[in-house]
Formats: structure tokens, sequence, C-alpha cells
């Protein structure tokens, strides 16, 4: 059967991973056709089984991230369903937040909405020239008023991995939550709640922790505690007629997605034991493409003078050249698929200069090789000649 590596260099792992781990999907659909039953549903043993099953991928998750035992994990769609969740059950009328110019929609919309309902304000701190927010400051951001400070851990756009454990520090001193957007960094680089002083953070499974679309979720520490956004059925409490307020069921309303929790779980199993090593290795794929691009005297590398602290992400222009004409050349007469635009991300850019013609993002993702990045060299010095 014909899949897409067989003919196109795919660089837009950012946007979602490509391929994914056949053999962990695989298993999990065998799971889920075995289990059958909604979990935490009924007290018969398939529909035990099912919730046994969630809890278990529950417990991977928090100590994949390092959230520690009283963690708690609520299953989402996405990182962007679990930021609405954490953003909307945070504040409250005349609150406060900080958060940075680097953000993806995804924080920017709901920030942005709360503010035009007049229940909240926001301070969105700068980025330097090299990509990267300073503790300095979010330090001079913060209020008396400030309820929560957001931030994404890796800009989607620039790939640069902000200085979360200084950030923490300076938000325990003033006793206000720190949570993380890591639905670029999970499984690329490590993440340790406890280490770093963060309250929350949301991921999304379908990028590099290698699972499926629509599978998401947040883990909150027990120093907060988000209220209800939706509410719905839980299988619990059914004669309250308001959300029940223990979790996992205070943030998950409706039936979960099983399918999804137990790829997600079959992905985080097959990655543990290897994301680091394969880290390395995409970085090294990662200077392998920048330095054969930076002859190319059309092309502008954007933030990207360093290889420290930064995810596998190349982000450029081409001189004269629109970025979505660019990607259009790439994809027809190349197949090499890569993110042209904004990138949901319409700060960055407006900062960066590229606000008009938008930019060319280049995500490399664990199977990327060599050769597709000399090809990739090749095709961008063709079109910048």
């Amino acid at each position: 059967m014909g899949t897409l590596e067989d003919t196109v260099i795919y660089l837009d792992n950012a946007a979602t991973t490509y391929p994914k781990n056949g053999d962990c999907l695989r298993q999990a659909l065998e799971q889920y056709l075995t289990l059958g039953a909604s979990p935490g549903r009924g007290g018969y043993d398939r529909a035990m089984d099912s919730e046994e099953a969630v809890t278990a991928v529950r417990t991977r998750i928090a100590r994949f991230f390092g959230a520690g035992q009283d963690a708690r994990v609520c299953f989402a769609n996405n990182a962007t369903d679990a930021l609405n969740t954490l953003i909307q059950g945070l504040v409250s009328r005349g609150s406060h937040v900080v958060s940075s110019r680097l953000e993806h929609n995804s924080i920017l919309r709901p920030l942005h909405h709360l503010h035009k309902q007049g229940l909240i304000t926001f301070d969105l701190v700068p980025f330097d020239a090299q990509g990267f927010i300073t503790p300095a400051a979010v330090a001079a951001a913060i209020k008396p008023e400030t309820c929560l400070v957001i931030l994404t851990h890796a800009s989607n756009v620039l790939g640069t991995v902000q200085p979360i454990r200084q950030i923490g520090e300076i938000c325990r001193a003033h006793s206000v939550p720190l949570v993380l957007d890591v639905a670029q960094s999970a499984g690329v680089v490590p993440i340790d709640m406890q280490e770093w002083d963060v309250q929350g953070i949301a991921f999304t499974g379908h990028k590099s922790l290698l699972g499926p679309t629509g599978i998401g979720g947040l883990v909150v520490t027990p120093e907060i505690d988000p209220l209800p956004s939706r509410f719905g059925g839980t299988g619990i409490d059914s004669l309250n007629l308001f959300q029940p307020l223990i979790y996992p069921y205070r943030l998950e309303a409706g039936t979960v997605n099983l399918l999804g929790i137990i790829a997600l779980g079959e992905s985080l199993a097959y990655i543990e034991s290897r994301y680091e090593a394969a880290f390395l290795r995409e970085v090294a794929l990662l200077q392998q493409l920048r330095d054969g691009l930076r002859p190319c005297r059309r092309i502008r590398i954007l933030a990207l003078d360093e290889l420290q602290d930064h995810l596998p992400i190349l982000t450029c222009t081409v001189d004269g050249m629109a970025s979505t004409d660019v990607g259009t050349i790439l994809d027809g007469d190349f197949d090499i698929a890569v993110r042209t635009g904004l990138h949901c991300a319409p700060l960055v850019h407006a900062d960066l200069g590229t606000f008009d013609n938008g930019a060319i993002r280049f995500s490399l993702g664990p199977f990327t090789t060599e050769a597709e990045i000399a090809q990739t060299v090749r095709a961008m010095s063709i079109i910048a000649a």
C-alpha cells in the first residue's frame, strides 16, 4: 500500500508528525476492539477494564511531564482545547494575565476574547532578536492583580525553547501560577513541571508525542484548581445538576476518546526510551539544513544563529517571493511538504517583519533523513537562484 513517505519529503512535523509508528496504532486498535465499553460508565467488567486502561495512561503522562504523584491529568481534544479550559478556568472578572508575543492563536484568541468581554486585562512581553523571552520582561509585566502567567514553552514559528526554569522562579516569588503550552516541545525535549515550578501544562498527542489527532490534555498540580467551563455527563453523581468538582470529572464532560487515549499511551511508551537520542539526531539535521541554506543570498533565516535551546525547526524567507509561492513550488516541483504563511502566530511575524508575505517553515521529525535534507537544500537553492 502506497504511503505519503513513498513520494513526499515531509517537513511539516510541527503541524503534525508523519509518519506515525504503525505498530503503536495497531496495538491501540487491538486493545480498543477488545475493551469496547465506555470507561467509567458502568460497573461491569469491560467498563472497569476500560477505566483502568485510561487511568494507566494518566499515570504515564504525569510521570512523563515530571508532574508528581498528586498531579491531575484531564484529557481534551488537543492543546488548543486544553488551553481554553485552563485559561477560562483560572481567570475571573478583573484578572490580569501575562503572556508573550511569541504565542500561537490558541492562547492569543482566548485572551483577546476575554478582554473584549471586559473580563480581563493582559500584557504580552516581547521576544528578542533570537526569539527568546527574558525572565526580566516577565517579572516587569506582573502586577498585583496578575492571576496567571501563560507562555509557550517553544515557539511554533522559530523553535526557540524558552528559559522556563528562571521564569518559574520569578512566578513562584510573586505567587503567580505558571502554565505552559507544550504542544511543540512535548516529546522533543524533557519537561519537568516540579523542577521548573510549573503548575499547569497543555499538550497535544499528534505532534512529537507521535499519537493520533484528536487527543490531548492538560496536567495541573494541586496548587491550582481551574473551574469547569463545560458541563455534562460524567458517569458519577448523576443526581447533581452541577458539574462535579472532583478530578478528572471537573474538567472532563462527556465520554473520553478511549481509542485516542490508548494510542497516546502506546506512543509514549515508544518514545520514552529514545526521544533524547532522537532530538540530538534531529538537531544535527537542522544544522545540515541551516548550513546548506546560508550561502543562498536571497534566503533569510530567522533567529537561528545558534542551535542551543532550539527545536528542529527552521523558518526563512526568500527575497522577492511570497512564502506561499515558495511552498507551492516546493510541493509541485520537488515533492517537499512545508508550512507557509503566518503559522497561526501573527504577532511573531509582525515583529520579525514577515507579516505581509509570511515565511517558510521546515520542521523536522524523527523519520527525517540526511538525504531528504540534502534534496531540500538543493530545491531551495534552485528556487532562490
